[in-house]
This record gives structure tokens, sequence and C-alpha cells, in this order.
């Protein structure tokens, strides 16, 4: 049995065409273009807001219903501030003034019997 033998020359041509071929794939591939960015780790210390001076605001028509909470938080520089009166209850957005924090709690109505518990969550 003889096996078939390309000579040198051909066996070289045909390497060189496909090394051709290959180079002009890949120069009309497209080109992507990254702008340059900033990637980073750090790490700080987190601590608590003080809430204090807590009082429940009752509706002047119907006692049993809660139109707000009100309170003092420290540190001041809270951005943003809710409070929540029962677990897995409704979050209510509060206003912060200078530390003065004001909850409305009228959408929807808060009543005195469903709040069990005041949960305040602030970030700077």
């Amino acid at each position: 049995m003889r096996l078939f033998r390309l000579p040198r020359i051909r066996l070289l041509a045909i390497s060189a065409a496909a090394i051709a071929v290959g180079s002009g794939v890949y120069a009309y591939a497209a080109a992507n273009t990254v702008p340059a960015t900033s990637a980073g780790a750090g790490s700080a210390a987190i601590s608590g807001y003080t809430v204090s001076n807590v009082a429940y605001g009752l509706n002047a028509t119907t006692p049993t219903n809660l139109d707000q909470v009100t309170f003092t938080i420290a540190p001041t520089t809270a951005s943003s501030v809710k409070a929540q009166l029962a677990a897995a209850g409704t979050w209510y957005t509060c206003s912060n003034t200078a530390g003065a924090v004001t909850c409305n709690t009228t959408s929807p109505q808060a009543t005195v019997a469903a709040a069990t518990q005041l949960t305040v969550v602030a970030t700077q």
C-alpha cells in the first residue's frame, strides 16, 4: 500500500494560502471600542441613627386612625427616611428637616390597633 504524498512545494503553497485566507478574515472581523473606565473597592464603617421623641398623631375625626408619626433623628443628615408600623406592613416615606422627621401614615391609612412596632430605616 502506497500513501499519497504531496510535494513539499505544493504543501507550502497550500499552507501559505490557508494563512492568507485566515488573516484576511481576521482583518474584516468587527472591532469594539471600549472607553477607559474606573473600578475599585473600599470600605468604611456603617454607623446607625438614634431615634428619639417618638409621637403618634391621631386623626381628629377617627382617633383610632394614625395620621402621622414624628420623631427626632440623629445625626440629622439622613436624606432618606422610611418608617413601618407593623412587621411586614407598609413602608411610609418620611421628610427630615434638620433632624425633625415627619411620616404621613394616611396612604394607606394606619390604625392604632395595627401598629405593633416602629421600624425606622435611614440613609445619608
